[in-house]
């Protein structure tokens, strides 16, 4: 057991609970994201409620806590359940924070991050399928399910992953897919709101 890369995956997770949404939502309005629109602490809440500006300032912070855990510990190891098991915890961070009541975000920004560093081009090739879904329906919550879903047969299948980063992608879609389950609830409904819509 490597002692020091066991220590950065709890380092991870607590990167991972520094909510960017909250801290940014309250130093610059004074409000607390958790009590406005949808209620979650996360880049497309911030962006409903307060502009793009905040938004995708949140979402860029979002993504490089992702990232930042595990390319952490790969400094100290370059054994991959490490650094799959750092991706899992900086996503588990962020959906369940710590320091905020373990109310956080969905973990989609979080969990791009932390894989464009795990497996870079599956990454990649899922913010594309996002964006894609995204601009079809206009509906980021499906696009956001839709892109997580696909990870681990494109990091497994595509790109030949190894077998713990293909574990830690499949640990996470179901996590961010179970965290999406009342947006889908709506999206069957047809009452899921749109991109731009009221």
């Amino acid at each position: 057991m490597n002692a020091l890369a066991a220590f950065l995956v709890g380092v991870a997770y607590l990167l991972g609970s520094v909510s960017f949404a909250v801290l940014l939502v309250r130093s610059t309005t004074g409000k607390d994201i958790r009590t406005e629109g949808s209620g979650n602490a996360g880049a497309t809440n911030v962006l409903r409620a307060h502009g793009k500006a905040l938004g995708l300032a949140v979402a860029a912070l979002d993504v490089g806590k992702g990232a930042a855990a595990v390319a952490l510990v790969r400094l100290a190891t370059a054994d991959p359940r490490y650094a799959a098991a750092a991706a899992f915890a900086a996503v588990l961070g962020h959906v369940f924070p710590v320091f905020y009541g373990f109310r956080g975000g969905k973990g989609v920004a979080t969990a791009f991050g932390a894989f464009l560093v795990l497996a870079p081009l599956a990454a990649l090739v899922c913010a594309a399928i996002f964006f894609v879904v995204v601009a079809v329906t206009r509906y980021v919550s499906l696009g956001s399910v839709v892109a997580m879903v696909a990870l681990p047969p494109v990091a497994g299948s595509l790109f030949h992953a190894r077998a713990p980063v293909v574990a830690a992608a499949a640990a996470t879609a179901i996590l961010v897919v179970l965290k999406h389950r009342e947006n889908l609830k709506r999206l069957a409904r047809g009452t899921e709101r749109k991109v731009g819509g009221r």
